[in-house]
């Protein structure tokens, strides 16, 4: 780049000089007697001197000013000496030449220097926006671990069964002696526990495993089920889940770990809520424009004066919690062209509304 600027440069200090020399070469060719085109050349030569303000600043504008003044001199001194008053105007118009360069010069410079001090801002500004972007994605990797987190405190006891049983089993296979029958039997107790096992941890590791987001046509119904499925093994006795479909069948365009994500947000909110048990319900209403989620739950709520605080980074109304969850369901529903919001309900507690514009399928 700055071979090619030293190129500019010198070409603009060319024109600066060619018009000047251009304008003298008129007043020195055009008789005195011509007091108009006189009056028209010696105008002109503010040209090159507000452009050479402009392009170099006041040291430019300045050095364009004596260039046309030193070119003007001589005419002025032989072709007007027999005119005093005409000349001492001449001479005049000669200062003027050094004012305009300067005056243009310094608000030229003092533009450029502004200019420059926003173009910094702005790549300040975007490398600040880059930090914010890959900082957000850590909070969101570190608040799907919280959730892992919390849901692996309850699945701790729904492992303790299989493996119960599986011990138990084991006890009866290593003692020996019974019928084939009930070796069958207890082999197979062994293989569904065990089964059963893999599909808990599948479960989590599900959510837990870190991947780039992949675009694709997702059966909603299925991740619901999926999350659903996962939350009621830590949910607290007293809590029910209830779910309905309207309109057509719940397709969207998504990342189907991020959609995951958002309703395990949700759904574990819920849950959370409600100490001494109530019900889940989640309704899902699809159209060929829109898809609509609902999550609702007969918690204890959120002041009203709160709602408007509840996507908030860190702000949360729990005793434990990073105050995160939220935030990054409307990053993540942002994200996807989406909207959420959060209303109270006419009993008690709060329902959770996604709408997600209906788009069409990514090829694979």
């Amino acid at each position: 780049m700055e071979p090619e600027r030293q190129k500019t440069n010198w070409v603009a200090i060319a024109l600066v000089v060619a018009a000047i020399a251009a304008i003298s070469a008129g007043h020195y060719f055009t008789p005195p007697s011509q007091l108009m085109w006189h009056g028209v050349f010696q105008r002109a030569y503010y040209l090159p001197v507000v452009f050479a303000a402009i392009t170099f600043g006041w040291i430019g504008g300045l050095a364009a000013a004596a260039t046309a003044g030193l070119a003007y001199l001589p005419h002025i001194m032989t072709a007007w000496t027999g005119m005093r008053h005409y000349e001492l105007e001449q001479y005049v118009e000669i200062i003027m030449f050094f004012a305009v360069g300067a005056v243009t010069g310094i608000l030229a410079d003092k533009e450029r220097h502004r200019r420059l001090q926003l173009q910094q801002t702005a790549q300040q500004l975007s490398h600040v926006y880059q930090e914010l972007q890959s900082t957000f994605e850590q909070v969101k990797r570190a608040d799907r671990l919280s959730a892992i987190g919390q849901l692996a405190a309850g699945l701790a006891h729904e492992i303790r069964n299989p493996l119960a049983s599986i011990d138990g089993a084991a006890e009866v296979l290593l003692v020996g002696g019974e019928p084939e029958e009930v070796r069958q039997e207890t082999l197979g107790i062994i293989r569904k526990e065990c089964a059963r096992l893999n599909r808990l941890l599948s479960s989590l590791l599900d959510f837990a495993r870190p991947r780039h987001p992949e675009w694709r046509e997702v059966n909603v119904a299925g991740v619901l089920d999926k999350v659903l499925e996962l939350v009621a093994h830590s949910a607290k006795n007293g809590i029910r889940f209830a779910k309905e479909f309207h309109g057509g069948p719940p397709r969207l365009v998504c990342d189907e770990e991020q959609l995951a994500q958002v309703l395990l947000n949700l759904i574990l909110n819920a849950t959370q809520a409600m100490p001494r048990g109530g019900e889940v319900r989640v309704d899902v209403e699809s159209s060929r424009e829109s898809l609509e989620i609902r999550v609702k739950d007969q918690g204890e709520g959120v002041p009203e004066e709160l709602l408007d605080r509840i996507f908030d980074p860190f702000f949360t109304t729990k005793d434990t919690g990073t105050g995160l969850g939220l935030s990054v369901v409307h990053q993540i529903v942002s994200q996807h062209g989406g909207k959420v919001a959060v209303t109270r309900n006419p009993d008690r507690g709060l329902m959770f509304t996604l709408s997600f514009p209906q788009k069409q399928a990514v090829q694979p």
